[in-house]
């Protein structure tokens, strides 16, 4: 088929990659335009553009597609672009802008998206982070045929994926990024055969997952373990779950809940014990997070004996939630 491909960030190349591998002809590419990151703030390449640089991809970066937007000129160049692809149908995972009704209705098939949740639950930016926060038992990979509301298309594919108590957004977003896409390929072949089914999305169920923000990554140890151990899970790669020690800001990547509990007359916040398994941490409705991978600002991961040869924390310390 030939195919538009819209996306942006690593779980989007994944899903690109495959629709290559099949067969499909990726008539035109279409990812956000280059951004500061890193230390330098140097502008970066996206995922999406770095593979279809390297294959030879015809691309295109606009800033918007609304042609009674901010970008006017950028959308009348992407619809010329759209326009020449003639595409079968276009496929569509964390692109970033939202598709206006001329992009929708373009295609000869439509806009298929691959969304990694159980639609209707967690609809919206942050799926992977959400599910773990949440503390659901399963996320997965909905392929929708995309409509002009959020995330509300009917659904063509569905399948679930099991979230583990150790489980990161990290390591999910990889799993999830893999089922994604197999699922678009196996889309693309069963609508090519006339046998992708569409179903509407349930009135039951619904949720949304609002984008992450920075400073939700501050812990609030009055707060039970359990509660901020999902959230340090949820946070791990970005924006990472974080407090503060003697003004020094301190990022907590792995943790694990505290069965022995000694707290008569302990402050939410402080260091109930230091050895080699962790760090023993107060927290709220008595129950205490042993921390076992933490990082100093400049520093790398460690697990907490490694961490603890270079920063002392003593029993009695208490931690608080940094604003950095």
């Amino acid at each position: 088929m030939r195919i538009v491909f819209a996306g942006t960030p690593q779980f989007a190349r994944v899903a690109l990659q495959a629709l290559v591998d099949a067969g499909h002809e990726v008539v035109l590419v279409l990812t956000q335009p280059d951004r500061p990151a890193g230390r330098g703030m140097q502008l970066q390449a996206s995922p999406v553009k770095q593979y279809a640089q390297g294959r030879g991809l015809a691309l295109a970066q606009p800033r918007g597609l609304r042609q009674d937007g901010k970008y006017p000129e950028d959308a009348r160049l992407a619809h010329d672009l759209l326009v020449a692809a003639r595409a079968d149908a276009m496929v569509v995972a964390a692109y970033g802008l939202i598709l206006p009704q001329w992009v929708l209705d373009l295609p000869r098939h439509g806009c298929l998206n691959i969304h990694a949740s159980l639609l209707p639950r967690w609809r919206g930016a942050a799926p992977i982070h959400r599910a773990i926060e949440a503390g659901d038992d399963e996320t997965g990979v909905t392929i929708m045929h995309m409509d002009a509301g959020l995330d509300t298309g009917d659904m063509l594919l569905r399948e679930a994926l099991p979230i583990g108590p150790e489980d990161t957004t990290g390591h999910l977003h990889d799993e999830l990024a893999t089922l994604g896409a197999a699922l678009i390929v196996r889309a693309l072949k069963e609508l090519e055969q006339g046998e992708l089914q569409a179903t509407p999305q349930p009135a039951e169920g619904v949720s949304y997952a609002r984008k992450v923000e920075k400073a939700e990554g501050a812990i609030d140890w009055a707060l039970p373990a359990a509660t901020l151990m999902r959230r340090v899970h949820a946070f791990n790669p970005a924006p990472g779950a974080h407090t503060s020690h003697a003004g020094e800001m301190l990022k907590i990547w792995n943790c694990e809940i505290e069965s022995d509990q000694r707290l008569s007359g302990k402050r939410c916040g402080e260091i109930l014990y230091v050895n080699d398994r962790g760090i023993g941490v107060v927290c709220g409705a008595g129950s205490v997070l042993r921390l076992t991978t933490l990082q100093r600002a400049g520093g790398k991961r460690l697990p907490a004996a490694e961490f603890l040869r270079g920063h002392a924390l003593t029993p009695g310390d208490v931690l608080g939630a940094s604003s950095a």
